[in-house]
């Protein structure tokens, strides 16, 4: 094995780029999606407010470029054999794509539309799938993603009823 195949890179990058049309997976030795009402009310409260500190009423939409970044903590990212692993950060990438989620959804209300679903989705082929993707979560994100909601059936797994608890908390916290 070669030095450069456990080398461990440090780097500022917006959440565009770390989601936007790319693949990741987690696990299944990481812990299941366990975040809480609180955890979800505190990042909606913190990325609004951080908005509305630059936020100038009669700004333009891209002006939105210029605002300050807010910092989201550090994701780490294991590759093996072509495929990315999150190893750490699963619960705010999770949560953030559940947030990306209902703005995508929130906007279809809209004159105008930001291009928010790269950041949830890839196309290939024809065939989309979701940029975090964990086969028993599918469903859920699915119905998220068209509906606005999910109701799990007794079959589903902790992190699933969880995803579909905390989306409706975002709806909850949302300004």
């Amino acid at each position: 094995m070669s030095k450069l195949e456990n080398k461990i890179e440090a780097r500022h990058r917006n959440l565009f780029d770390v989601l936007n049309e790319q693949k990741y997976t987690v696990d299944y030795f990481q812990r299941e999606y366990s975040w809480g009402e609180k955890h979800i009310e505190a990042l909606v409260t913190d990325l609004t407010s951080a908005f509305l500190s630059e936020y100038t009423p009669g700004d333009k939409r891209e002006q939105g470029e210029d605002y300050n970044n807010y910092y989201l903590g550090p994701f780490v990212v294991s590759s093996k054999d072509g495929k990315r692993s999150i190893i750490d950060g699963q619960q705010r990438l999770t949560s953030l794509t559940l947030f990306l989620i209902y703005l995508n959804n929130l906007q279809k209300e809209l004159p105008f539309q930001e291009k928010i679903e790269p950041m949830i989705f890839s196309e290939l082929r024809g065939s989309k799938s979701f940029n975090i993707t964990v086969e028993e979560r599918i469903p859920c994100l699915e119905g998220l993603f068209s509906q606005g909601e999910y109701v799990p059936d007794d079959s589903a797994d902790e992190s699933t009823r969880n995803m579909a608890e905390r989306y409706q908390d975002i709806d909850k916290a949302f300004p």
